[in-house]
């Protein structure tokens, strides 16, 4: 199962590709989706619209998890968060076969899922990626936190949804 991971935002969004098999976790790609700030914003929610699109276009992956809304003091960034999340969501919907395959997370979910206390830091974050993974060298925060997130989605899935029996034969 192919599960890729979002950490929305409006200037620039993390994405992370990992595949589950059984029980073991292997990342397939990861990486930071930049939208420039000097488009207007709402030419930057297409663009935003437009990598989502071409993310699951180019990965195909069976579902997708996100990073849900956060709490944040400036009522303008989360404005903007929203829409642009909410742009990145309506992408992903109208590939109808997303209709029942994406799911939101809390941040303290995922930090509790990825490393067992839901007020982890990133580097604690990070650190527990590297330990899933292997080595890696995260670009950005986005990226860590994408991965984070595609890694709750991939804990919190129970193994019988992942690897499912073949189809009976009906006795004829």
């Amino acid at each position: 199962m192919k599960i890729l991971g979002i950490d929305p935002g409006s200037r620039s969004a993390g994405y992370a590709l990992i595949e589950r098999r059984g029980r073991s976790l292997y990342l397939l790609d990861s990486g930071t989706m930049r939208y420039n700030r000097q488009t207007n914003f709402n030419q930057r929610l297409g663009l935003i619209y437009q990598s989502c699109i071409d993310l699951i276009t180019k990965y195909d992956p069976d579902e997708i998890a996100i990073e849900s809304l956060i709490y944040a003091k400036n009522v303008t960034s989360l404005m903007k968060l929203s829409q642009a999340r909410g742009a990145m969501i309506a992408a992903f919907m109208y590939n109808k076969k997303y209709l029942e395959r994406l799911f939101e997370y809390s941040p303290n979910l995922i930090k509790a899922s990825v490393t067992g206390h839901g007020h982890a830091s990133k580097v604690s974050v990070q650190k527990t990626l590297i330990m899933i993974f292997g080595e890696k060298v995260f670009k950005t925060n986005d990226e860590s936190d994408a991965l984070a997130i595609a890694t709750c989605h991939a804990l919190r899935r129970p193994i019988r949804d992942v690897v499912k029996p073949p189809p009976m034969e009906s006795a004829r």
